[in-house]
């Protein structure tokens, strides 16, 4: 927030059933309010402005759009606030629990932590965003969005980081098929990924000190690099992927990769091999 707290009116402890309840309230401390009790009201909070919303609970549709400097703490947004977050600006959410379908789109500079977060289609298409000590489950999550900074998250879901730029994620878990395809310039650290066909079609993918667990993974891969990881009931690796890797333990196999150099301590099998563009290097 811009203001201190003791600079913003307060409005406290009310029920609001009505179409744009606080349209257009600037420089507003809402604190323990309901948005809920109306199957037609939505869009509550729109075209605000310097707010602190502060143990509220959302049950309405379309309940944050256009806003700008909107810090959201202790509060729920049910399933029913669908499409929750859009077009907004400079936005921090702290210790929420999010059920909100499609929470995030369109939106620039926004700051997550210590939150529990359900949401099909989960941040798309938005730009500059950081998530700390999350909990996220979501079919798609960052779709489309630029310029990402993940430390410390449980992830499960399916599409995952797709079409993205300038991602970079430390010390997390992700539970996830197809993550990261057709991204440019990701780099994960200290991480577990577990899936299937994981990154392919990505461009300048960087795992470091990863365990690396599924089918099929990091296949049609430009400039991919792994350094000090570990891979678990991974076949069929790295098919047509320029490649520069380092993998602890065992590979299951690999195959036809375009080029470059893959290093473990064991390959159980080597499937279509061009020695001529790929070193192998077993002990």
């Amino acid at each position: 927030m811009k203001k201190n707290i003791s600079d913003l009116k307060k409005i406290e402890n009310k029920t609001f059933s009505f179409e744009r309840a606080l349209f257009d309230t600037h420089n507003a401390h809402v604190l323990n309010c309901k948005f809920s009790e109306s199957d037609i009201a939505e869009s509550p909070l729109k075209e605000c402005s310097n707010l602190l919303i502060d143990s509220c609970y959302i049950d309405l549709r379309y309940p944050i759009w256009h806003n700008d400097n909107t810090l959201i703490k202790d509060s729920l947004l049910t399933e029913n606030s669908r499409a929750s977050l859009w077009y907004c600006k400079n936005i921090e959410i702290v210790n929420c629990k999010i059920e909100s379908v499609k929470a995030i789109r369109d939106c620039e500079n926004v700051n997550i932590s210590d939150c529990f977060i359900n949401s099909p289609e989960f941040c798309w298409k938005s730009n500059n965003i950081t998530i700390q000590n999350c909990t996220i489950e979501s079919e798609y999550i960052f779709l489309d969005t630029d310029n990402v900074k993940i430390d410390n998250i449980h992830f499960r879901g399916k599409y995952s980081f797709q079409y993205m730029h300038n991602l970079v994620i430390n010390n997390s878990v992700l539970d996830t098929k197809d993550a990261f395809w057709n991204s440019t310039d990701v780099a994960v650290y200290n991480s577990t990924l577990i899936g299937e066909y994981l990154g392919w079609f990505s461009n300048n993918l960087t795992l470091v000190n990863c365990k690396i667990k599924g089918t099929q993974p990091l296949c049609w891969c430009k400039n991919l690099k792994l350094i000090n990881c570990t891979m678990e009931d991974c076949d069929l690796c790295f098919e047509h992927s320029e490649v520069d890797a380092t993998i602890d333990g065992e590979i299951t196999s690999v195959k036809n990769p375009k080029s470059g150099t893959i290093k473990a301590d064991k390959i159980n099998s080597l499937v279509e091999i061009d020695s001529n563009k790929v070193k192998i290097i077993t002990k």
